[in-house]
């Protein structure tokens, strides 16, 4: 569909279900049992019908060449998107050549919707450019804004350092008492002063207060932490350019990428949420074929519901990217697509365990608040360590432990099978609590297999 005899695989297809039941319930609808009406176009869309509950056939369409990613519509009742008949669509396209015929037209009802997804994208693009130039209309009032918020900004500073002062001055033992409600109004003080970035750092503090054992030493990490940030942003003047910019992004202070527009074949190397009461924030990794160079596409969406950018892992775009200022920052904005998502053999180049940890060392000289860098391992084999496990180099030589979260993920199962005892090619995340396993390639040719 993307190019002549180029389809998803069944993996890349079910990496876009929101859950576990959709995936299930996606997996029945994959067969052509259910479905009628059937097409596909090179440009990029499928349609359909699915046989409904009550006779009336559900009308899907899904375009796999949306400028934002994937894009659905069914004319089924459910919320969540993907729906099922969408992934159950999908499924019976990737099953083969035969399976969705490639016709030249879509069908009326299909066509109206795929025109106008695409007129709006093409309105939005104009006016996100219309914007940026009426942004800067009257730089002067645009001025004092940032001025006044810059001065709120450091009276919450100034005023978080005399609690921190406070607390280390009564003693850690103290922030054990208190309750979570003390935590809670300085960050509500951090959010008038509108240092957002501040007070999602209080709130952690509060969640680490009696946590376990050793609290008292993460809690004292995480308040030096703080207090270093609150230090960078009352002395940000004195700070080079980059860091300068990492402090204000760390604080909260969002600000339009900056970087020139870099074109690239992007393959996907991974694509998971985290979700909070209010939120659900989208992390996609992507690497640069010809640039070597792995940026981090953010989508937000309501809490409860998935954002709209769904790039499945293992496929590559032909795309733009612009990256976000800050010093050793690797969140980049995805900008035109130049055709859509296609499935690839290319891989990014690995390196060892203890090169991984190197290369997390070094960027903390760039950014201190950094949690964890974006590496792909060669040759590392999942290895059991006591209650945990570990990836180590296929030498035993060295070894990074996995962390607390991805033992508990059922993806650590799958990295498990798809190594056998043997090496495999690992992307994740590495940083000062271990490595978080996110996609892996078995060491002979083959797809990329999602671990979250």
């Amino acid at each position: 569909m993307t190019q002549q005899g180029v389809r998803w695989t069944t993996d890349q297809a079910l990496a876009l279900a929101p859950d576990a039941t959709s995936r299930k319930a996606g997996s029945k609808l994959g067969s052509a049992g259910p479905w009628s009406g059937t097409g596909s176009s090179e440009e990029g869309a499928v349609w359909g019908l699915c046989r409904g509950g009550a006779g009336v056939p559900y009308r899907t369409v899904v375009d796999v060449a949306d400028a934002s990613g994937t894009a659905y519509t069914c004319s089924c009742p459910s919320r969540k998107a993907p729906c099922k008949h969408a992934l159950g669509l999908l499924l019976l396209w990737s099953g083969g050549e035969g399976s969705v015929p490639a016709e030249a037209q879509a069908p009326d009802w299909a066509e109206r919707w795929l025109a106008a997804r695409r007129g709006r994208a093409q309105e939005e693009r104009g006016a996100g450019a219309a914007g940026s130039g009426a942004g800067s209309a009257d730089p002067e009032a645009a001025r004092r804004r940032a001025e006044r918020r810059a001065e709120r900004i450091t009276a919450g500073a100034t005023e978080l350092e005399q609690r921190l002062a406070d607390l280390l001055r009564s003693g850690l033992a103290t922030a054990g008492r208190t309750g979570y409600g003390l935590w809670e109004e300085t960050a509500a003080r951090m959010v008038d002063a509108q240092a957002p970035g501040l007070a999602a750092r209080v709130r952690e503090l509060g969640a680490l207060a009696g946590s376990g054992p050793g609290w008292p030493v993460r809690l004292l990490e995480e308040c030096a932490l703080l207090h270093l940030l609150d230090q960078g942003w009352l002395h940000r003047e004195q700070l080079p350019a980059a860091l300068a910019a990492t402090v204000r992004t760390r604080v909260g202070l969002t600000r339009p990428p900056d970087g020139p527009p870099l074109r690239d074949d992007w393959l996907v190397l991974a694509q998971y949420d985290v979700s909070d009461p209010k939120l659900t924030t989208r992390r996609v990794w992507l690497h640069g074929v010809a640039s070597d160079r792995t940026a981090l596409v953010l989508s937000y969406g309501p809490a409860g519901r998935a954002p709209d950018l769904n790039l499945p892992v293992g496929l590559a775009l032909d795309a733009e990217v612009s990256a976000y200022p800050g010093a050793g920052q690797r969140r980049a904005a995805l900008g035109e697509q130049f055709g859509p998502p296609v499935p690839t053999a290319v891989r990014p180049a690995g390196v060892t365990t203890a090169e991984a940890a190197a290369r997390y060392g070094s960027a903390l000289r760039d950014d201190p608040w950094l949690e964890s860098v974006p590496v792909t391992l060669d040759g590392v084999v999942p290895t059991p360590d006591g209650a945990s496990w570990q990836l180590a180099d296929a030498d035993g030589a060295t070894a990074l432990p996995l962390t607390p979260s991805a033992t508990a993920r059922p993806g650590l199962w799958r990295l498990v099978a798809l190594s056998g005892g043997g090496p495999v090619t690992v992307f994740g995340e590495c940083g000062h609590r271990g490595f978080t396993p996110l996609t892996a390639w078995p060491q002979a040719p083959g797809e990329a297999v999602p671990l979250c």
